[in-house]
């Protein structure tokens, strides 16, 4: 029980520090849709997609299969050194190979010159300190992350509040602002944030002796490139529907679908702080006695908590619609978000399960149960986009994740069994569901009854798992 507790201290700060990070999110959605209409915000998504596939192909799996060999490697610092020089020396060339071509690569993809600049900085510098704070992870130091993280959250606020809000709202007079050009100060605020990330980051590059271990580097990259490749299908999971929404149909279908599914925040946010907490723990307790019980307990627990916020979300998803999503031009997607927040809690289900094909370095597994998901995604809106319309996004979702989510447990079973409980799982997955959909189908803004479903809930967890959680919580 000892190991439970440090892994729900360790996952709570880093949950901590995604929920703030999210929080900042959180809060700058009513402030970009009440600053752009829907067809800008467009923009703002697609930018960011760009970035995701950016950030997964530059750091090419290092991160996971660091935290693999940093478990198992007697020279644990050469491992950080190794994955730092490689993550360097790619990003350094990236760069520069970008660079040159920059303006070529940007009419290609179609993104204003100007704004692919920011982006290239951005993704490059992102890349620079994916070792960096692996290590502080591995070395179970989270107060210093969640310190840097937060300086970072900090950054991006207080540069769009100042130039979406403040200047605004105040009518501030400076030469260099351009209020019809809002997007620029949405991308300028991440990249000054990871700016200052990498200057108080640097320390790391240099706290140990660099040694570049060529045959481990293989082993690195042999083990991290189904990650890459597992990424990069997770990108086309989570982002592609919204490229297509906008070929398909229009910017604006775009943008009102983006935003509500930006209400699906909280569920990203415990995923988030759940996977931060998660990994390397699950790395470095796969050799005790009693790792498959935890693993076990751990999903059980992760489901709960899922679970109720799937419930509560969507039980108040009106007052939470009118806070963050405040131009009602966005509300004609409100429909999408119980579907989303269900897709998430699918994915974070495998994320959990992941982890039989990472303990047994079968890592190209992860990625054609990724490709398989990606196939589902593409296929799915293509489909049935033109039939149904946006709401096919939010169901090409679900479908790619829960399919993934069952087949890693099939798979599981027979690489790397875990003694899961499968029928408390599967009451509380069900029971939140039922309750959820009759909430928001039959009884929308009855919050007197939604108070009591979410009670229910709670209810039900507290009877069956009452000796379990005193025994955690003492």
């Amino acid at each position: 029980m000892s190991a439970l507790k440090r892994f729900f201290k360790d996952t709570a700060i880093y949950g901590i520090t995604t929920v703030l990070a999210r929080f900042i999110s959180f809060i700058l959605v009513p402030l970009h849709t009440a600053a752009m209409g829907t067809v800008d915000y467009s923009g703002v998504t697609e930018f960011f997609v760009y970035a995701a596939f950016l950030n997964v192909l530059l750091s090419y799996g290092m991160e996971t299969a660091f935290f693999r060999f940093f478990n198992t490697h007697k020279e644990k610092d050469t491992v950080y050194t190794t994955a730092l020089i490689s993550l360097t020396v790619s990003t350094i060339l990236f760069f520069i190979g970008v660079w040159i071509f920059k303006d070529q690569l940007a009419d290609l993809i179609k993104v204003d010159r100007y704004y692919f600049k920011i982006l290239v900085g951005i993704t490059a510098l992102d890349a620079l300190v994916v070792a960096p704070f692996a290590y502080l992870r591995a070395k179970n130091r989270p107060i210093r992350f969640a310190g840097v993280k937060l300086t970072n959250i900090a950054i991006v606020g207080f540069v769009n509040l100042f130039f979406l809000w403040i200047i605004p709202e105040f009518s501030l007079e400076f030469s260099f602002y351009n209020k019809e050009e809002l997007l620029q100060y949405v991308f300028w605020a991440n990249l000054s944030a990871s700016a200052v990330t990498l200057i108080l980051l640097f320390p790391l590059f240099f706290k140990l002796k660099l040694v570049f271990d060529t045959g481990l580097f293989r082993k690195l990259l042999s083990y991290g490139w189904p990650i890459l490749v597992a990424g990069l299908a997770f990108v086309i999971n989570e982002n592609l529907d919204k490229l297509m929404l906008q070929e398909m149909i229009d910017e604006d279908t775009m943008g009102a679908y983006a935003g509500c599914y930006k209400i699906a925040v909280f569920m990203t946010i415990f995923i988030q702080g759940f996977r931060l907490g998660a990994e390397p723990f699950f790395f470095s307790h796969a050799k005790s006695d009693n790792a498959v019980e935890n693993y076990a307990t751990i999903l059980k627990y992760f489901v709960i908590a899922g679970g109720l916020g799937l419930l509560i979300i969507c039980c108040f998803i009106d007052p939470l619609k009118n806070f963050i999503v405040r131009d009602t031009a966005y509300h004609k997607a409100i429909d999408i978000v119980p579907i989303v927040l269900l897709a998430n809690l699918c994915l974070g289900i495998y994320h959990n399960l992941s982890i039989w094909y990472k303990l047994t370095d079968k890592t190209r597994y992860g990625m054609y149960i990724s490709i398989i998901g990606a196939i589902i995604t593409i296929a799915f809106n293509w489909i049935m986009i033109p039939k149904i319309g946006f709401i096919a996004s939010a169901w090409a979702t679900l479908a790619a994740y829960g399919g993934m989510m069952i087949i890693s447990y099939q798979l599981g079973k027979k690489h790397y069994p875990v003694p899961y409980d499968l029928k408390k799982i599967g009451f509380y997955l069900a029971l939140a569901i039922g309750l959820s959909a009759v909430s928001f189908i039959q009884f929308r803004e009855n919050y007197w009854l939604a108070s009591a479903f979410v009670l229910v809930f709670l209810g039900a967890v507290f009877l069956i798992e009452k000796k379990e959680l005193k025994s955690i919580l003492n």
